[in-house]
């Protein structure tokens, strides 16, 4: 029987790498070593939940619930998840490699449990929907977004003329704020999409071409 929770915890480290492995070949904080040790974590706790305590059973009054450290698992990713998830602005970031960690836990639990089948299956549909998602072909589901600052008063423009001019590269903003600094000069800055029905390449170069764009970020979604 030993032998045979060995391979699970094998199977785990597989599972965690292949699923690490995507999000690693995108950079993401959460790479190989983080979702393999939290798939092997997840399938030890689930194999101790289900076969630590036949040792006590015997004794009148005790029952074990397999459940509990499993919900106990699922629950304790959430500190996890919450380190790779920051804000930068007006967008979250890391939001899908924590909800591929969480999906970990589920897999390595899975083959804990000795559902060999449902975690591999589980594990190539975490894979493509990961990989498939972050394809050129849904821009739309996964879209460039950054932000702009334009110093209004240096440049003479104004928010209706901005819009305007960033409509025509199909760039639009969702929402803005305006400031006056400390000289005057009336700052305006807005959260900016890029649209998916154009060559993103064409729309950077028009953005870093607006002379009248002060400060530019741009990050993938």
């Amino acid at each position: 029987m030993q032998i045979e929770y060995i391979i699970r915890l094998l199977l785990s480290i597989l599972c965690g790498g292949l699923i690490g492995a995507e999000r690693e070949l995108r950079q993401k904080n959460a790479g190989v070593k983080t979702h393999v040790v939290v798939a092997l974590a997840s399938a030890l706790m689930m194999i101790v939940s289900k076969y630590g305590f036949y040792d006590v059973l015997p004794v009148d009054g005790i029952s074990v619930d397999a459940s509990r450290i499993a919900a106990g698992v699922v629950s304790a990713i959430g500190f996890l998840g919450a380190g790779v998830i920051f804000v930068r602005r007006d967008s979250a970031m890391g939001i899908t490699t924590a909800a591929g960690l969480w999906a970990t836990v589920g897999v390595g639990i899975a083959l804990g449990a000795g559902m060999y089948e449902v975690a591999v299956i589980a594990t190539l549909m975490i894979m493509v929907v990961q990989i498939v998602l972050h394809s050129r072909h849904l821009r739309l589901i996964s879209p460039v977004a950054g932000s702009i600052k334009v110093d209004l008063t240096a440049s003479g423009m104004t928010v209706s003329e901005i819009r305007s001019h960033l409509a025509s590269a199909g760039v639009s903003f969702r929402g803005f704020s305006l400031r006056k600094s400390e000289d005057g000069h009336m700052i305006f800055s807005a959260y900016i999409m890029l649209s998916a029905r154009r060559k993103h390449a064409e729309q950077l170069e028009f953005l870093e071409k607006a002379e009248y764009i002060a400060e530019l970020e741009i990050h993938s979604v």
